[in-house]
C-alpha cells in the first residue's frame, strides 16, 4: 500500500505547477488530439522572451496570452499515433530540434502520455 495518496500526489503536482518555469527559446507547443485519424498533434510555435521572462509575439513583440488572442501560424505540425512515436519525432534524428529546454522535453512527455491517454479512453484533454 502506498503511503502517498492519489489526493497527496495531486496536490503535490498543483504546487509544482505553481514554480516559475523558465521559458523555451526554441518556442511553445500546443497539443491537440485528432479522434478521426487516431493521432496525437502537437502544433509548434516561436516566440521571443521579454526581460520579465514572459512569451512574446517574435514578429510584433507584444506577450502572447494564454488566453489566445488571436489566430497564429504554427512554424510546424507533428503528428503520432502514440506519445513514444511523437515525442521521437520531436527529439531524435538528425535536427533541428524544436525544443532546446530538458524541462520543457519532460514536460512534453508527460503531456503527451496524458494526451495519449484521453485518445485511448475518449475523455477531454486538456493541456497544463
Amino acid at each position: 500500500m502506498s503511503s502517498f495518496s492519489a489526493d497527496q500526489r495531486q496536490q503535490l503536482d498543483g504546487r509544482l505547477s505553481q514554480r516559475f518555469i523558465a521559458l523555451d527559446p526554441a518556442g511553445y507547443f500546443l497539443i491537440k488530439l485528432d479522434r478521426t485519424a487516431g493521432e496525437l498533434i502537437a502544433e509548434h510555435y516561436g516566440n521571443g522572451i521579454d526581460d520579465r521572462g514572459l512569451a512574446t509575439d517574435p514578429d510584433t513583440g507584444e506577450v502572447i496570452s494564454c488566453r489566445g488572442a488571436g489566430p497564429r501560424a504554427p512554424l510546424a505540425t507533428y503528428r503520432g499515433r502514440s506519445a513514444k512515436e511523437l515525442g521521437m519525432a520531436l527529439t531524435e534524428g538528425d535536427g533541428p530540434f524544436p525544443l532546446s529546454r530538458l524541462d520543457h522535453a519532460l514536460y512534453l512527455g508527460r503531456e503527451l502520455q496524458k494526451a495519449e491517454r484521453c485518445l485511448e479512453d475518449g475523455s477531454d484533454y486538456i493541456q497544463d
